[in-house]
């Protein structure tokens, strides 16, 4: 039986130094990030084209292997260059001293705060009487360290507020997005700045172990092209899941509050321009989408137009929602290959999904678009049960990009097991992937 493998989740980084920074609840485990970067056969240039928290770079700059990142989200940039950065002793002496300084200042404030982060039903989140505090707080940080996005190694003092910020909040995490308690707590001013204080020495201690090797994070859209680079020997990953849950809405609070945000419609712009967003003007424009090329994966049409047929209110929708992100999945697959050496491992964790009782094998659709590109060895591996609808599961889809010799099995298993990742290429799962690929119609076109 497929276990729920907590540890293969964010609940594992929670008490992991860097990797506990921020919550995140998509992020994936470092446990299972360090098992498969343990196996790769070339780890030492590794490439994450869906950063997020920077779980993969922290994970390989802690085993001595460089990383390259990329996401979407110019707040997840900044965050992920700040867990990637190493700081001297000076700069601890720095940071303790400004942080003494922005809780003096803090503390002695007793201006009305004149700006609270435009986030729409701001008191959802937050009571009046904390959002004063935590203004003030702001305030005294940028007097201090200057803005977020200019404070240099300072900005993990900015981390601590964003943490404190979000466990102050009447925000629920128990659910795959964020749901919220009744009432929000007021919560004194002692109590927030202690516990900012607390949180800020904690990452301080946290950081002082410096990192054995460099990542570093850019800002960049997966599906398009991506910038030169030296080729990687390695990706490890995890996409956006086909699933509707929007990644912005979980961090809408911290962006807000540092700047990366400034007024409601941004966040969905973001959430448009990401893959699977869903979040504001991103579902209204989709009923306006259409692809704008092929798609190399033969079993997309008959699963969205289950969907489409399914009677529902919202079918058409959902059903163009899943046929926007594979194609959007595929261009990313098409654009990866320039970045690749000959034989480079790729390793994608993903999920499937449903919409009305509709299956979305995301593992089989993956494998259809990497045999396609010219990636061999294709197959995908159970990881866990996730903590949802009983058919829904987590995966990690692997290949190898152009031809490699490898030592089969001969056998696979007649169900996915629980264990330790180690990549396994079974010859009977190999030949079967590949088999459904070449007993559909190959696309007819290239892409332009």
């Amino acid at each position: 039986m497929i276990s729920q493998r907590s540890d293969y989740t964010f609940k594992y980084n929670r008490s992991l130094g860097r990797h506990g920074w921020l919550r995140l609840t998509p992020a994936y485990s470092v446990k299972l990030v360090g098992e498969i970067i343990d196996t790769l056969p070339d780890a030492r240039n590794i490439l994450d084209p869906f950063s997020g928290t920077a779980t993969t770079g922290v994970v390989a700059a802690e085993r001595g292997h460089k990383s390259t990142l990329f996401d979407i989200n110019p707040f997840l940039v900044w965050f992920g260059n700040i867990k990637l950065a190493n700081v001297s002793r000076d700069d601890i002496a720095a940071l303790r001293d400004a942080l003494r300084q922005a809780v003096l200042s803090a503390t002695d404030s007793q201006a009305a705060p004149e700006w609270f982060p435009p986030l729409k039903n701001i008191e959802r989140w937050w009571s009046r009487e904390t959002l004063t505090i935590l203004a003030q707080l702001r305030s005294s940080l940028v007097k201090i360290i200057d803005e977020p996005k200019n404070a240099g190694f300072l900005a993990l003092l900015w981390i601590a507020f964003a943490r404190v910020a979000i466990e102050h909040s009447a925000a629920a995490f128990n659910h795959v997005s964020v749901s919220f308690h009744a009432d929000p707590v007021s919560h004194s001013k002692q109590e927030i700045l202690l516990a900012f204080e607390s949180y800020a020495e904690a990452f301080i201690a946290s950081a002082i172990t410096p990192l054995p090797e460099k990542g570093v994070v850019h800002l960049h859209d997966s599906s398009s092209p991506f910038p030169e680079e030296l080729p990687f020997g390695a990706v490890v990953t995890s996409p956006p899941y086909p699933n509707r849950i929007s990644y912005i809405r979980e961090l809408r609070p911290y962006m807000f509050w540092l700047g990366f945000l400034g007024e409601a419609r941004e966040a969905g712009e973001l959430d448009w321009q990401a893959i699977g967003g869903t979040w504001g003007v991103a579902t209204s424009r989709l009923t306006t989408w259409s692809p704008a090329h092929e798609c190399a994966m033969p079993s997309l049409e008959a699963i969205v137009e289950k969907i489409k047929s399914a009677g529902e209110k919202n079918s058409e929708l959902l059903a163009l929602y899943v046929k926007k992100y594979f194609y959007d999945m595929d261009k990313h697959i098409r654009s990866i290959q320039s970045m690749l050496k000959p034989s480079a491992e790729v390793h994608y964790i993903i999920g499937n999904s449903t919409f009305y009782d509709v299956p979305v094998a995301t593992p089989d659709l993956y494998e259809e678009s990497l045999l396609a590109h010219g990636f061999k060895n294709v197959s995908s591996r159970v990881i866990r049960k996730r903590n949802s609808k009983k058919e829904l599961f987590e995966y990690c889809t692997s290949a190898t990009y152009g031809w490699t010799k490898r030592t089969y099995h001969q056998t696979a298993p007649e169900h996915p097991r629980e264990q330790p990742y180690e990549p396994q290429y079974e010859q009977l799962r190999l030949l079967e992937s590949e088999a459904k690929y070449l007993g559909k119609q190959r696309p007819t076109s290239r892409y332009p």
